[in-house]
């Protein structure tokens, strides 16, 4: 072949034997990696690779892939030669090609192959990524019936030991940049068209049909690629119908760059050291814009220039002297040696070790060159080699440098698309998905386990590691996990692995990166922790039960929302001891500690302790639920020490309780008792909270408080034990006012439920039933009056009537504590007497209410009497009682309008009744006492 460098100028005229000679010398290029990527294949693997361009260019029903007669074939110039021919027989032997005699367009334009094949990189597990480059004018039923026979070949090239995956190109479409969503087996979706136009044109194999019209568009020429097209063709120098043109390569859109960095930092996250080396070309491509001299460009003009050494036209090499030009130029040797040693592990040719076969292959002899290039020594070539055996150091450093480098090229690309207002092609939808994926992967926050081995090393599994607690000053202790067996005197000369002041996290990280498994002997000194080896085995058993690894991946669902809780493990007393003196089980829990995996596949972890702790990771708890109830968070409890199954099962059956309660009736209370004392949780979603409150006189002034609806009050099966209040509490309705009363000795225990669930407790002298009643019901009948009053009139749909219902409590039969017997009414006829004490309330200065009381009409004002109202009050009261008889005064009707408007509810009514009331019998009581002889 003549060396002489073919450079065509279009001005200056061209002659077809230019152009034969140019093609040739890529199909040179093209048969000598064919060739090599035969090499590194199995006989039937060899055997699908040949015969692809036969089974597209033809429908037969005894060879794979057939659909139907009808289905699209045909091969664009292709004719197969009497070996190929004989290789379909052997494949089937009753098959003979009949050649197409009709001259109609053939359904398959061309053939290409995709990946890894023929280049330093390809190994046994290279995938076969096939374009399949179909007639632009096929109709939808007929590119249906294509993607049917690509499936059934991708089908027989698997039973044949080949991973093919074939796609669908419609070439008019793909010049355009329209295309479907995946095109390579790593496809970067929309957001790279003209970088994965240049990853074509310099990795591509063409198997069969068309050639590229790009080969024959000199390098220099790129940017007039429409131009030079049109006058090949138009001139005759080519014909249209011997060539596929997918566009060109003169000007690539700043925002592509933007793109592509986002993509390639996403598939870092399992593929680092592939996206590393891909970023790092994105990013030199950048810095030349806008005269990006690309790898595919380069390819082209060597082989103009007639330079056709296949290893250094190899993808991969010229990938890497792209990058060393880049870096060197930089003076960046850090991330230089990070793409050597990514080049070498991709290779995967272990040169510290003899050579398989007898015969060196020629991807063994060309990483060998580089390495003798780069200087390395048989100590930096053993480490590589042995990348299967790195644990934790060589894994955490070997992170640290590639997320140092997928950070520095992506901040790269950020400010180059800030300084060329480069908008992103991806759509906002997709960024979104990016960024969360980004940020579940390497983002660091309090208390989520870091993930450190995104696919650098396959066994992380330590065979020996020492756990050690120890306490440096009081309250000051922590954990530290120290590779192989140490004693007490050996610790300090070790640099522990990992230290943390808690010991959950500490075996989650060991967890989640596989750096503790089923055969690591652990050594364990836990100082005064309580933790023995058997449970912290247990508790490693557990985390593998409970959160098996690998994770399952994240669906782009999942990351649309926000992140939820999936799976929640809840490890009871882990190192602290339970309280000795506790009884019920929820009042042993000393500690909790938390790990949860949510639907980012973070992996959480937190801990709960003090008097508190329980109630505070339940309240988290709630408030960390998904808004669909459809959605169920998976639940573990386990606890360590005595009495931990009957722990464990408490504080499982009260968080699914609660939970169930939430969910039932979100806004409702409940009501729990720890340690002997009252804790009212408030369900409203989104304000979860709790309040303690430590005598019954607490809990009596907290469910006394108005709210802005009904709330039902439910209650733990613990909570309020053997007592009367439980099954009054249990007895609320709404829009109903309820009097219960209970007897004791002489005294009598009040209490009305309202509208809204709130509970008024009052104690006072007990008489009878009738005398008790009365006055109350003279009370809530005024307050009922007036709220009627407000209710639109008969004929109009007069909802919100309320009853008023009376009570007694009795003492149980023994199995419930309490029982209630529904009472009548209290009698009260017309001619009964009884004192009208009537009182108005209206805002005064800070806060204050001004009180007027009418005592039968007779009125007393804060305005006459001030600070002695109540004095001058109960001194007309007592004037109007025969023979100065001494007994309660009650309020029989109260109005709050000025400070409530009409929305007061009947328990703010009985609050300052009982007030005003307290008022007036204290001055009463003066009086009388005072009138004593």
């Amino acid at each position: 072949m003549n060396c002489q460098e073919l450079r065509p100028v279009l001005e200056e005229g061209i002659d077809r034997q230019t152009l034969t000679r140019i093609r040739a010398r890529f199909l040179t290029v093209n048969a000598g990696r064919l060739e090599r990527s035969m090499q590194a294949m199995s006989t039937r693997q060899q055997q699908v690779l040949r015969l692809l361009p036969l089974l597209f260019h033809v429908n037969h029903p005894i060879l794979p892939g057939y659909v139907s007669a009808r289905a699209p074939a045909g091969l664009d110039g292709f004719e197969p030669n009497a070996e190929l021919l004989a290789e379909a027989q052997r494949l089937s032997r009753s098959f003979i090609y009949q050649p197409r005699r009709t001259l109609e367009p053939r359904a398959i334009q061309g053939l290409y192959l995709m990946g890894s094949l023929g280049t330093v990189a390809q190994d046994e597990q290279s995938d076969l990524d096939v374009w399949v480059c179909h007639d632009p004018a096929l109709p939808a039923e007929a590119r249906d019936a294509l993607r049917r026979k690509c499936d059934l070949l991708q089908q027989w090239a698997a039973g044949q030991g080949a991973s093919a995956t074939f796609f669908l190109i419609d070439p008019a479409a793909f010049a355009c940049g329209a295309r479907e969503a995946c095109l390579t087996s790593d496809d970067c979706g929309t957001t790279q068209h003209y970088l994965l136009l240049d990853e074509f044109y310099r990795t591509a194999l063409w198997l069969g049909g068309r050639t590229p019209l790009w080969w024959l568009v000199p390098a220099y020429e790129e940017h007039r690629y429409g131009a030079y097209v049109e006058t090949l063709v138009s001139r005759r120098f080519i014909r249209a119908e011997d060539h596929i043109d997918l566009g060109h390569l003169g000007a690539i859109p700043p925002g592509e760059f933007l793109g592509a960095g986002l993509w390639q930092m996403f598939k870092g996250i399992e593929s680092p050291y592939k996206s590393a080396i891909k970023l790092l070309l994105t990013e030199a491509y950048a810095s030349e814009h806008p005269q990006v001299d690309c790898l595919s460009l380069r390819l082209k003009h060597a082989i103009y220039a007639n330079r056709l050494d296949l290893d250094e036209l190899d993808p991969y090499i010229s990938v890497y002297r792209r990058l060393e030009e880049y870096l060197l130029a930089r003076g960046d040797r850090e991330r230089l040696e990070l793409v050597r040693r990514s080049l070498y592990l991709k290779i995967n040719r272990k040169l510290s070790r003899p050579a398989p076969t007898p015969i060196r292959s020629w991807q063994r002899q060309v990483i060998g060159r580089l390495t003798r290039e780069w200087g390395w020594d048989e100590r930096q070539l053993a480490s590589l080699d042995g990348r299967a055996r790195w644990k934790v150091r060589q894994v955490i450093a070997e992170r640290s440098a590639l997320v140092n480098a997928l950070t520095c090229s992506y901040r790269f690309l950020s400010q180059f698309a800030r300084s060329h207002q480069a908008e992103s092609p991806l759509s906002g939808r997709d960024l979104s998905i990016l960024g969360r994926r980004l940020y579940a992967a390497f983002e660091r926050k309090a208390g989520k386990v870091e993930f450190i081995n995104p696919g650098i090393s396959p066994d992380m599994a330590e065979e020996t590691l020492t756990l050690v607690r120890t306490e440096e000053a009081p309250g000051e202790a922590h954990w530290a996990l120290y590779q192989g067996s140490l004693n007490a005197r050996e610790w300090s000369d070790y640099a522990p692995l990992k230290r943390v002041r808690e010991l959950l996290p500490l075996l989650a990280w060991c967890h989640r990166n596989g750096v503790v498994d089923g055969g690591t002997h652990l050594s364990l000194y836990a100082g005064d922790s309580g933790l023995t080896e058997p449970d912290l085995h247990s508790l490693l058993a557990s985390l593998r039960q409970l959160m098996p690894m690998p994770l399952a991946p994240v669906t782009e669902q999942d990351l649309l929302a926000p992140s939820m809780p999936r799976r929640v493990v809840l490890l009871i007393n882990l190192d602290a001891p339970a309280p000795a003196a506790a009884v019920a089980p929820e009042d042993q829990v000393a500690s909790i500690d938390q790990l949860v995996l949510n639907s980012w596949n973070e992996l959480l972890v937190n801990r709960y302790e003090g008097d508190h702790g329980l109630l505070d990771c339940l309240r988290d708890h709630l408030v960390a639920l998904p808004d669909d109830p459809s959605t169920a968070i998976e639940l573990h409890v386990r606890c360590l020490g005595n009495n931990g199954l009957a722990i464990a099962r408490r504080i499982d059956q009260l968080f699914v309780e609660v939970t169930s309660a939430l969910r039932q009736a979100p806004g409702s209370r409940y009501l729990l008792q720890l340690r002997g004392r009252h804790l009212l949780l408030d369900l409203t979603p989104g304000e979860i909270a709790y309040v303690p409150l430590p005598d019954q006189a607490a809990l009596f002034e907290r469910l006394s408080q108005p709210t802005d609806a009904y709330r039902p009050i439910q209650l733990d099966r613990q909570a309020l034990p053997g007592q009367h209040l439980a099954t009054v509490l249990g007895h609320g309705r709404p829009d109903c006012l309820q009097v219960f009363y209970r007897v004791v000795g002489e005294q009598a225990e009040l209490m009305v439920l309202d509208e809204h669930n709130a509970l008024w407790h009052q104690r006072q002298p007990f008489r009878d039933e009738q005398s008790l009643l009365r006055p109350l019901q003279r009370f809530l009948q005024s307050v009922l009056y007036r709220h009627n009053a407000l209710l639109p009139l008969p004929g109009r749909s007069p909802t919100g009537m309320r009853d008023l219902l009376f009570y007694r409590v009795l003492p149980g039969d023994g199995r419930e504590p309490a029982r209630l017997e529904r009472r009548p009414p209290p009698l009260s006829a017309a001619s009964d007497p009884y004192y009208d004490v009537q009182a108005i309330l209206e805002p005064g200065e800070a806060g204050r209410a001004h009180v007027t009381l009418f005592c039968n009409h007779r009125e007393f004002s804060e305005l006459e009497h001030g600070p002695r109202l109540f004095t001058e009050a109960a001194r007309h009261i007592l004037s109007q009682r025969a023979g100065g008889e001494r007994y309660p005064c009650y309020i029989t009707d109260l109005d709050l309008s000025g400070l409530a408007g009409q929305a007061a509810q009947t328990v703010q009514y009985l609050r300052y009744k009982a007030r005003l009331e307290a008022g007036l019998n204290q001055a009463l009581d003066r009086l009388s006492h005072t009138a004593l002889p």
